[in-house]
């Protein structure tokens, strides 16, 4: 409303100041007045100039006076439009950086999709790799420790490097022995052969308190077989065997444990008749079940055209030693198999007068023998 208001007091004013310069024209050219000595004409034309002058000025004095958006359009209009382009360029960069945002955006978030992808990969590939890498820690250890077993055994090795080296100077006293042994062999006066079985038992505890009466009685046992071979006719009044207290100390501590124990002392060396003591090695193993009735230990092919008394007997003896070789595997701690020679003799002959075939010689177990029993076998033949 003040807009059309200003507009109708602009029309008014002008008309109003038109009028006004108009008759003032008129009065001037009519009274023919002159100023600065022009022709009265020319100074009426100059009254209403300057009368058309002030009529713009005093409208647009009062548009000014009246209208603050007039002022600010007036003389603030380029600083408004440099901050118009201002503001459009700060626009544009702004739309520009967030278009560029928005772009980012979507950059990472194809990037973060990749990542996720990329972290599922690795976890995936991952995961085998840990399980290598554990297997490798596992066998790192498992060098470390052969590592650390194999510089033991090269301890171990020189710790034994040593005592060979001590065996074979001890050899050499040994050896004269060995002769000095050969020449008593040779005359008879070997008594004990180096091996050869002292004494045996077969042991189990009710209490590990009867360990050292057992040990006892074993040792005084295998003194008086030492005595009767070494020195016959003599009353055993003194102990002439020797056993290094620390064997007999293990044994007892072996015996100590539940179960049935078979002990056995040997000769350690050739004794001669005379001497006066003799070393004993004990050994102690469990006691187990070596052969079963009717176990098959050995067998053999005799051929057909081994006929002869003698390939016969090779035979039957190569057939035996067999069978004695597999009881000594199982452990069985006998020094010979038990067999009816006379059933064995009638057997050879039998093979002798047999008719031209080839035959299957078998050895088989008499009965259930166990660590320190004899083994009873018998031979048998199968076509």
């Amino acid at each position: 409303m003040s807009g059309w208001f200003l507009i109708v007091a602009l029309l008014v004013l002008g008309g109003v100041l038109s009028t006004l310069g108009d008759r003032l024209g008129s009065r001037v050219g009519k009274a023919r007045l002159s100023l600065f000595n022009m022709r009265p004409r020319r100074t009426a034309v100059v009254i209403t100039v300057l009368t058309g002058s002030l009529i713009s000025a005093l409208s647009l004095g009062l548009l000014l006076l009246v209208s603050q958006q007039l002022r600010v359009g007036l003389f603030e209009l380029d600083a408004l439009q440099q901050k118009l382009r201002d503001g459009r360029r700060d626009l544009e960069t702004a739309n520009r950086e967030r278009k560029e945002a928005r772009e980012e955006t979507l950059r990472i978030d194809a990037e973060l999709r990749q990542a996720q992808k990329r972290s599922i990969t690795l976890r995936a590939e991952l995961e085998p790799l840990q399980n290598e890498r554990r297997r490798l820690e596992d066998e790192r250890d498992r060098l470390s420790q052969e590592i650390t077993s194999r510089d033991a055994d090269i301890q171990r090795t020189e710790a034994e490097l040593r005592q060979v080296r001590s065996r074979i100077q001890s050899g050499e006293t040994e050896l004269k022995e060995l002769e000095r042994n050969l020449v008593a062999l040779r005359r008879g006066a070997v008594v004990l052969r180096s091996g050869q079985t002292l004494a045996t038992v077969t042991v189990r505890l009710d209490s590990p308190d009867q360990a050292k009466d057992v040990i006892d009685q074993l040792l005084q046992q295998a003194n008086l077989v030492a005595y009767s071979r070494v020195l016959p006719g003599e009353q055993p009044e003194q102990q002439i065997l020797l056993v290094p207290r620390s064997d007999v100390e293990r044994l007892q501590t072996v015996i100590r444990r539940p179960g049935t124990w078979v002990i056995t002392l040997r000769s350690a060396t050739n004794v001669l008749r005379g001497e006066a003591n003799v070393y004993a090695i004990p050994d102690v193993r469990p006691n187990r079940t070596i052969t079963q009735a009717g176990d098959v230990l050995a067998s053999t092919i005799l051929n057909a055209n081994e006929r002869t008394p003698d390939q016969v007997r090779t035979r039957i003896n190569l057939l035996l030693a067999s069978a004695f070789a597999e009881v000594q595997r199982r452990g069985s701690l006998t020094e010979g198999l038990q067999f009816d020679g006379a059933a064995l003799s009638d057997l050879g002959q039998t093979l002798v007068n047999r008719p031209v075939e080839t035959i299957r010689l078998r050895v088989k177990a008499g009965r259930t023998s166990d660590t320190a029993d004899p083994v009873l076998v018998r031979v048998e033949t199968q076509p």
